[in-house]
């Protein structure tokens, strides 16, 4: 039996800000390309994977779509940062992006660039930049996570990134401020003093039908002041997406708590949106009034959409590993679309696109859990952690959940339990600790695994080099529930896998 688990991807593949896109009769997940273990954003070439809308356990690879190289502005700026990919009315397949340097750096000065390609997953070629009717570059606003939609023939883009700069009080007259906004963002003090409402926030344009140029100039489709509306507690930060379900707009976006997608609606493509909620938290924040103190994982940027594929709507997100907002992989989940158009938050699972629950039998490896916290793990923000804490990384090509300390919880949901089963876990480890498993976080546990300082016997390097496993028969309850490893010991342990059986 062929399943398929978060991520959906291979282990070693890391592409976030997910568009996911139904051509045909196929999905195509478009997005950047993050290295494993790089040291800063969105350092591959652009790559496509792809599957039948009738079997999402059945991932290909398309191949290397388009390069960084390939962009007129490679030379400096070499990060080709979150696109996104739309059907032109003349059949044709056109890719959407900006350009950014190290760690961000000059991310936000370019225009957006576009590329263009014959089928979903060929080899994209250079087309141009987003320009005005004059052909100067379309600078206006923030031009940064560009989310394209053909409405009916309408070609609509969507951009924009949103800071709390001219929130501040008496921002107007306050000159470091105003700096910090120009160095940013590229942008003079006339253009940012003189825009209405503000350079950032969400916008759209409008563009003719050669895909590239101005037809109807941009505007916010949300205020950049957010305070007093229900955008409050849930303001736009960046990652725009826009999806048309029956006569509906659905704007899908990061938050600037930059763990969460959000959403809002509007019977009109650029005016009147209202908060609608969040679809999914990849710390699973907001989930039956989880703080964020509580996160269940480390928290840190996402970006993604919604895509109804075969008749189920699914939310594509991101996740964080090696402990860092640099190497981030694709995640699904399961959601509803209620017949009033609310969309109820969704928790974040090992199954995601699985139809069901995983079947507890076999080994599975220990980076699809969904839930690995020390109690207090970190929110993410642009550099690498030097701390100790748990986290999905490599060596080699080994991948496995590293630094496992005393009260570590490994969460993992869903699997199909038959009851009592062997359950072994391949460790590395060096001293003594035990892990128990239960079937719930709160519940008694259903066994403990003892880890002897033995298993290294006089190994020097076994900590690093040697895995061990360790069985137990567990009394598992029957039933679609979950799994929850929680580690206690005086020294950190790693965990490559998990067998039933």
């Amino acid at each position: 039996m062929k399943q398929v688990y978060n991520p959906y991807l291979p282990l070693d593949e890391y592409i976030p800000d997910i568009e996911p896109h139904v051509f045909g009769d196929r999905v195509y997940v478009y997005g950047s390309h993050d290295k494993e273990g790089g040291h800063t954003f969105c350092m591959l070439d652009y790559v496509c994977y792809s599957a039948p809308i009738t079997n999402l356990t059945d991932w290909k690879y398309e191949g290397v779509i388009y390069r960084a190289n390939q962009d007129p502005d490679y030379s400096s700026r070499k990060y080709m940062y979150a696109p996104d990919v739309v059907r032109g009315n003349d059949g044709k397949y056109y890719l959407y992006y900006c350009m950014s340097g190290e760690y961000g750096v000059g991310g936000y000065y370019g225009p957006i660039q576009v590329a263009v390609c014959d089928t979903p997953a060929g080899e994209y070629k250079y087309l141009g930049h987003v320009k005005n009717p004059d052909g100067s570059p379309m600078l206006d606003y923030v031009c940064f996570d560009p989310g394209v939609l053909n409405d009916n023939g309408v070609i609509r883009v969507y951009y924009g990134t949103q800071y709390d700069f001219e929130e501040q009080q008496g921002f107007a007259e306050n000159e470091a401020l105003i700096q910090q906004e120009m160095q940013m963002f590229n942008k003079s003090r006339e253009e940012i003093l003189g825009t209405s409402d503000s350079v950032m926030g969400p916008v759209m344009v409008v563009l003719e039908d050669d895909m590239v140029t101005v037809k109807e100039p941009a505007r916010h489709i949300i205020p950049y002041k957010t305070k007093g509306t229900s955008f409050e507690d849930h303001p736009f930060f960046e990652a725009s997406s826009m999806r048309k379900v029956g006569d509906t707009y659905y704007f899908v976006y990061s938050s600037m708590l930059n763990h969460e997608l959000c959403y809002a609606t509007s019977k009109y493509p650029d005016k009147d949106f209202v908060f609608g909620g969040t679809i999914v938290s990849n710390g699973d924040v907001g989930m039956n009034g989880r703080t964020s103190e509580d996160r269940l994982n480390m928290t840190g940027t996402t970006h993604g959409s919604i895509e109804n594929i075969n008749g189920q709507w699914y939310v594509f997100y991101h996740r964080l590993t090696h402990k860092s907002d640099y190497s981030r992989q694709g995640c699904a989940e399961k959601i509803t679309i209620k017949p009033d158009g609310s969309i109820e938050q969704v928790e974040i699972t090992s199954c995601g696109l699985n139809n069901g629950p995983l079947a507890a039998e076999g080994t599975y490896p220990a980076p699809i859990a969904c839930n690995i916290t020390n109690g207090h793990m970190p929110h993410g923000s642009n550099k690498k952690y030097g701390e100790i804490f748990p986290h999905v990384t490599h060596e080699g090509d080994e991948r496995f959940i590293d630094e496992i300390t005393d009260g570590t919880l490994i969460g993992f949901k869903y699997f199909d339990f038959k009851g009592s089963a062997k359950l072994t876990l391949t460790v590395r480890a060096k001293g003594d600790g035990y892990v128990t498993v239960s079937q719930s976080l709160d519940g008694e546990p259903l066994a403990k695994i003892n880890i002897s300082k033995n298993i290294c016997g006089n190994d020097k390097e076994c900590d690093s080099n040697k895995w061990s496993s360790l069985t137990a028969e567990v009394d598992f309850q029957a039933g679609i529930m979950p799994l929850y490893l929680r580690y206690y010991g005086e020294n950190p342990i790693s965990l490559k896998d998990i067998q039933f059986g």
